[in-house]
């Protein structure tokens, strides 16, 4: 698979840090490129909140305008890239730490907002697909060291996936969530 990527920079990642951004960039990364209001009817908003947050998207180089598609009436806007990847080793600057901790926030909620979707249409999936999907977790002890080299393993193999040009093939969600359990590591400062 020859997946396209950003990391963003703290600038960047500014326009990420509301819910509403990162359900839009995840529209249209799934289904394609759309205009503002046809993202409107789909958010639940008017067009020009939405053009609001199209322009500020487009301006940290998450999405562009399709110039495939489209009049001087209808602008239409694609995703810039295929995924966004997180550098949570943290930056120095407390502004910069803030803005990484909003925006992960919005893309907790958006992935919650997901996954309870998903939980909730499970029943009416065709059985191949309930067959294919899980809930699952484990937790095992790991150092920082091996618990990074477990991630890239993971990514590593993501990126040997060939996507398949078949009828019966669907986007299929892989998320990695990975890190310390919470309150299980003595945190800077900690004298536990």
């Amino acid at each position: 698979m020859d997946l396209t990527s950003i990391t963003p920079s703290p600038q960047q990642m500014k326009a990420l840090t509301h819910p509403v951004r990162v359900r839009m960039l995840g529209m249209l990364r799934i289904d394609g490129p759309a205009t503002a209001t046809t993202l409107a009817a789909r958010l639940g908003l008017n067009t020009g909140a939405t053009s609001y947050h199209l322009r500020q998207l487009a301006q940290h180089g998450f999405v562009v305008e399709d110039a495939e598609r489209g009049n001087a009436r209808d602008r239409w806007w694609k995703a810039a890239h295929q995924s966004t990847t997180t550098d949570t080793a943290g930056p120095a600057e407390p502004e910069a730490r803030d803005t990484l901790d909003a925006y992960l926030q919005s893309v907790v909620v958006v992935t919650t907002e997901r996954l309870q979707r998903s939980v909730e249409e499970l029943p009416l999936l065709p059985e191949e697909w309930r067959d294919a999907t899980t809930y699952s977790d484990w937790v095992v002890k790991l150092t920082p060291r091996k618990a990074r080299a477990v991630i890239e393993q993971l990514i590593e193999a993501m990126k040997e996936i060939d996507e398949e040009d078949d009828a019966e093939a669907a986007p299929f969600v892989l998320q990695l969530n990975a890190f310390p359990y919470p309150g299980k590591v003595p945190q800077q400062g900690d004298d536990r």
